[in-house]
């Protein structure tokens, strides 16, 4: 949820066990995660809270990407706030506490309540299955998988000594997208599964194989085409056509009621950490603009892009590294 601030930042971080038992509830595995926005450091050209020096030269507004159909007060902010939890009501409470805490020196700029998440992170889980009805992030980077991880979600230290308070956290890329449900439905089952390049009942790529099993894109059928469609979603964010690129996904569904029409307003609450947005989003993301077959179905509506700092000490606030 990001926010926009007009005044110095605010110390949250000493919040994060005591929000949700205000209330009375459990903290239902409540987690919040903070994120700081390139117009923190500076907007419009001016440096508000003296910041302006300290931000990494990847923390950039996202580009426009081919296609995309932005709201912009869906979209950036100064500050992120994600909660989650077990139960949404304790995740919203959190939300509303911080807010309340904030009031005078920052304000809510948008929101979204995501739920079930569409990626799985760990071996242990099970694939879960986007509002398309296709099982989501079969080939996500996992927990059990640190070498990956450093490699492709933390940021490294470097010589940079005014940027070391980013070292260890990540970029958080976020994008809201509309899903045309009701066009969506009507495609035969053949169609889905060319777009998306997978099978819909097991998730197994459509060159053959189980679900985790590498998708062969040299296999064609008795036609002479590629098995897995030169537009295919699985094949156009593949790493081995992205310089080997790799995120970390922890996106989630979300219906927000429907239009005036009567169609869902619905889709993928796309979150994804990466090391460097310029090397593991922002080239996947204008290819897929311009020639993933997913493409006429979705819509990009909302986005943003926030440096996540590495995670707090006892007796240290969010940011320390970066504010002090």
């Amino acid at each position: 949820m990001p926010g926009s601030s007009d005044r110095q930042p605010v110390r949250t971080g000493h919040h994060r066990t005591t929000l949700a038992r205000q209330s009375g509830l459990p903290p239902a595995g409540l987690t919040i995660t903070f994120g700081f926005g390139p117009t923190l450091f500076r907007k419009t050209g001016k440096d508000r809270f003296g910041l302006g020096d300290l931000r990494p030269a990847a923390l950039q507004r996202l580009p426009h990407f081919p296609a995309d159909k932005l709201d912009s007060q869906r979209s950036d902010g100064d500050l992120c706030v994600q909660a989650c939890a077990d139960d949404p009501q304790v995740a919203v409470h959190a939300v509303r506490n911080l807010a309340r805490i904030a009031f005078g020196r920052a304000a809510i700029r948008w929101s979204q309540l995501g739920f079930g998440r569409t990626s799985s992170t760990s071996a242990s889980q099970t694939t879960a299955r986007n509002l398309m009805g296709f099982k989501d992030g079969t080939m996500n980077l996992k927990a059990e998988e640190p070498a990956a991880i450093d490699e492709h979600v933390w940021v490294p230290g470097g010589a940079d000594a005014k940027r070391q308070w980013l070292a260890g956290g990540s970029y958080l890329v976020v994008r809201r997208i509309n899903m045309t449900i009701e066009i969506w439905d009507r495609q035969p089952l053949s169609e889905q599964e060319r777009v998306i390049g997978r099978t819909k009942a097991e998730g197994a790529p459509m060159s053959g194989g189980s679900e985790f099993s590498q998708p062969d894109f040299a296999v064609t059928g008795s036609d002479s085409e590629p098995m897995v469609a030169t537009d295919a979603h699985v094949r156009m964010v593949h790493p081995s056509h992205n310089g080997g690129a790799k995120m970390l996904r922890r996106g989630y569904n979300f219906v927000d009621g429907s239009d005036g029409l009567g169609r869902l307003d619905a889709g993928l609450f796309f979150l994804a950490y990466v090391r460097d947005p310029r090397t593991h989003f922002i080239p996947i993301q204008m290819k897929l603009g311009l020639g993933d077959g997913l493409s006429e179905y979705i819509q990009h509506t909302g986005s943003g892009l926030f440096a996540i700092p590495p995670g707090i000490a006892q007796g240290e606030y969010v940011g320390e590294a970066l504010f002090a």
